[in-house]
């Protein structure tokens, strides 16, 4: 959020400059006389700022996966992709929807404001819509009701904080038409409840069970919080078979 503010900032004051020197600065200068450097800048840079500015609200922004909350689907250093318009197009830096396309799907992965601190983007899946009815008992996601079933992958370790070794194991887990694995520690106390999700909001979790800071700590996605969905992998600097993986 606050890079968008920048850019609008950015954007703003060379499209003024560049509009002033149209309307008044040129006609004053002698003929012949070469832009003031300021105008020339931002007559050169205007245009760029503005295709990066639309296509970055609209379209397609990038992301950085900063911690382990999502792996085994997303790991930390992962840069990602995030369809900006499949959730309606929204006003840069107000994200008020004017024009609704459509509401995110049970098992998706997206990008939302952190409820608590709107300057701060999470990434997180969609367990669940508005009006289902969302239980977790003994490390197991029930919805309107219904166990979701899991299968076991594989034991899995990966590092954590503080270079610490992390034994976990690993599921396939379906939820809604997404497939996908899940991590789940079995020494971890299970974080156990039961909700209804309001209308206009979202309950999302980490696909690393145990080690997500989710709405099973915070509460519920609201609507106007929402950025975009998950799509893609782009770039991992320390492990390049990542690069081009789409997000399931």
């Amino acid at each position: 959020m606050m890079f968008a503010l920048f850019m609008v900032v950015i954007l703003a004051v060379t499209g003024l400059i560049w509009l002033l020197d149209i309307l008044v600065l040129k006609k004053r200068r002698p003929a012949g006389k070469a832009d003031p450097v300021l105008v020339e800048y931002s007559k050169s840079f205007f245009p760029v700022i503005l295709v990066v500015f639309m296509i970055r609200s609209f379209v397609v922004e990038p992301f950085k996966i900063p911690s382990a909350s999502m792996m085994p689907t997303l790991i930390a250093g992962d840069f990602i992709l995030v369809n900006k318009f499949i959730y309606g197009l929204r006003v840069p830096i107000l994200n008020n929807t004017f024009l609704d396309i459509r509401h995110p799907q049970r098992g998706e992965v997206f990008v939302f404001h952190y409820p608590k601190d709107p300057s701060i983007d999470y990434i997180k899946r969609v367990v669940g819509v508005p009006g289902d009815k969302i239980a977790y008992r003994d490390k197991q996601l029930y919805i309107n009701g219904k166990k979701l079933d899991v299968n076991y992958a594989d034991d899995y370790q990966y590092v954590g904080s503080g270079l610490s070794m992390v034994v976990t194991k690993r599921y396939q887990e379906q939820l809604g038409e997404h497939k996908h694995d899940i991590l789940l520690e079995e020494e971890k106390p299970s974080l156990d409840g039961e909700v209804e999700v309001p209308p206009g909001h979202y309950f999302a979790m980490g696909d690393n069970r145990d080690n997500s800071n989710d709405s099973r700590f915070w509460g519920f996605v609201p609507e106007e919080n929402l950025v975009g969905k998950a799509f893609f992998i782009w770039w991992n600097f320390d492990n390049f078979g990542r690069i081009g993986n789409t997000i399931q």
